[in-house]
């Protein structure tokens, strides 16, 4: 299996925008269930109670090497990560083994 976690943090400098713009990543990503050859798809959401943590996460799991390469350029995926681009100001990521 394979862990995919990617971090994100928000562009918006206004905190109900970001929060509307984290809640269109969520919602957005989530919709991939059962689309993507993902096991598992959670994303979170920081509490905004400490300065400096990123706004975003996306904890999800692949069988292997081959369904995460499928999921990345899955046209769902590919539709969901131009939305996220475009309201983010950077993205961290790892892939390990689990």
């Amino acid at each position: 299996m394979i862990r995919h976690i990617v971090t994100w943090r928000l562009a918006a400098e206004d905190a109900a925008q970001r929060a509307a713009d984290a809640d269109g990543i969520k919602t957005r990503l989530e919709g991939l269930r059962g689309i993507v050859p993902a096991e598992r798809i959670d994303v979170g959401i920081d509490l905004g109670e400490t300065d400096g943590n990123w706004h975003v996460v996306l904890d999800s799991d692949f069988a292997g090497r081959e369904e995460l390469a499928a999921y990345q350029v899955h046209p769902a995926h590919l539709e969901v990560a131009a939305f996220v681009r475009s309201v983010t100001a950077a993205r961290s990521a790892v892939d390990y083994l689990g």
